[in-house]
Formats: C-alpha cells, sequence, structure tokens
C-alpha cells in the first residue's frame, strides 16, 4: 500500500479522460482555427505547425496537431495527448504519400513552412 502512495506522490494529479472523450476525430485544420493552434502550441511550449496541418479533436477541442509540410507536432501536455500525436504523425505520412503533387488543393491554416524565409518544398519533408 506504501509503495502505491509513493508511486501516486511521485506522478503528481492525474486528470481522467471523460467517457465522452472516446471519440477522436482526425481531420484538417481550418483557416479560422490559428487561435485554436496558436493556444494549443503555446501550451506545449512550441510553435504552431504551419501549411497543411491535420488535427486530433476531442468533445470538440484540439488535443494534438501535425503539419504535413514540416511534420512538426503539438500536442497538449495537460491531456494523455501523445498517443494521438503518434496517430497524426503515422496520418501525415500516409496523407503526404497519398497527396504529392496535389499539395496545392488541400486547405493551409498557416502560410507554408519556411527556413529563414525560404519556403520549403514538400518533397524536401518527406
Amino acid at each position: 500500500m506504501r509503495a502505491i502512495t509513493s508511486l501516486k506522490n511521485l506522478l503528481g494529479p492525474v486528470r481522467s479522460v471523460p467517457n465522452a472523450a472516446s471519440s477522436v476525430t482526425v481531420r484538417y485544420a481550418q483557416p479560422q482555427e490559428t487561435q485554436a493552434l496558436a493556444s494549443l502550441a503555446e501550451l506545449d511550449s512550441s510553435r504552431a505547425p504551419a501549411g497543411v496541418v491535420i488535427v486530433a479533436e476531442v468533445g470538440g477541442q484540439l488535443w494534438a496537431a501535425v503539419s504535413l509540410d514540416d511534420g512538426h507536432t503539438i500536442a497538449d501536455p495537460f491531456r494523455p495527448a501523445s498517443e494521438l500525436a503518434f496517430l497524426l504523425t503515422q496520418r501525415a505520412r500516409r496523407l503526404r504519400a497519398k497527396n504529392r503533387g496535389r499539395g496545392h488543393q488541400l486547405p493551409r491554416v498557416w502560410p507554408p513552412a519556411t527556413i529563414d524565409g525560404i519556403d520549403l518544398p514538400r518533397s524536401a519533408c518527406n
């Protein structure tokens, strides 16, 4: 019993996932979600993903996102979102392969990924 108490003290508070959260939606981010992506990136102490972005949504809230342009991934550190982030990176890999040459037709929420002001070609991200 002491071991369990010690382990709980080490792990800190744990947020349980509500039953309604069992439904996950993976979809393309929409341009009007730039603020939600910026907030999620701030929680993750990171930058927001650029270009074409897919997101994992649980209960109407964004839990994770990944850029198809440069592979940059963010996730809510206060939720059990690491598996969703992994799922998104795997989905992004498949979408990149499937959509080669069609990138201009996908919805963009941010400008294309750049390094020092130079646009990254999509082929450099694969």
